[in-house]
């Protein structure tokens, strides 16, 4: 049974995927308005496509729509249970896929990008990896970020791969707009009043945040949420290694 403490974000699926309900602003950018992403912090990591995990193109109903750079990233854990093998991520992640659009209505997949307890990065929401998509990850906080979810529950006690925490810092390394300090705080403007802080209330929050931090839920669990001081640590040294 889950614990009072892991209020997971939603269960809808039998291997409990993780379901949010801050749908995107539907603006779509023509390919050629779509902003660049800004030169990387730091190099840009492996990353398999969609075409690789067979992401079903026909499901997703409308364009990518674009944001500002990324000046903050919110991490997240799936619910799904740990045990799974890593061969098994690109099924687990067809039906989370499946379970954004069939159910909750979105567009797409919710999270820019996914990460599983081996270590490997997926390419989440469509719309290039490069460019700053707008995710459906945040409820709130969606624009000028980046979402990232890790495949897995990690409540208390549960013991976080350092492969997930390593994948996750080279995400973000690479994603954060230059002159941001991983460890620092940024001012973001709430677009919805179902997250922590009403629509239009400017709030700081961590550059590197859990998705607890502007939402009522348990995610990313108490000990991934626990890892987050590492993870800025991480960022900052590779963004380091890069000037």
């Amino acid at each position: 049974m889950w614990s009072r403490r892991l209020v997971l974000c939603a269960v809808f699926m039998p291997l409990a995927f993780l379901v949010l309900r801050d749908a995107p602003v539907r603006f779509a950018a023509p390919e050629s308005l779509a902003l660049p992403e800004a030169p990387p912090g730091a190099p840009q990591p492996d990353i398999v496509p969609r075409s690789t995990w067979r992401a079903d193109e026909g499901m997703v109903k409308d364009a990518a729509a674009y944001t500002g750079r990324v000046s903050a990233a919110f991490i997240h854990h799936t619910g799904h249970t740990n045990g799974y093998d890593c061969a098994d991520a690109p099924e687990l992640l067809r039906g989370i896929q499946a379970a954004h659009i069939q159910k909750d209505g979105w567009d797409d997949i919710g999270y820019n990008f996914v990460v599983d307890r081996c270590g490997t990065i997926y390419e989440g929401r469509a719309g290039g990896i490069t460019r700053p998509v707008r995710g459906a990850h945040t409820k709130g906080f969606n624009a000028d970020s980046v979402g990232i979810a890790a495949i897995g529950t990690f409540g208390a006690d549960v013991p976080v791969p350092n492969a997930v925490v390593e994948a996750i810092a080279r995400v973000i390394a690479w994603k954060l707009r230059p002159g941001i300090d991983p460890r620092g705080s940024v001012r973001l403007v709430s677009t919805n009043d179902q997250s922590r802080y009403p629509k239009g209330q400017a709030v700081k929050l961590h550059v590197v945040s859990g998705h607890r931090d502007s939402y009522l839920t348990g995610c990313p669990g108490d000990s991934l949420y626990a890892q987050l001081p590492a993870i800025r640590e991480a960022v900052a040294a590779l963004r380091e290694r890069r000037r």
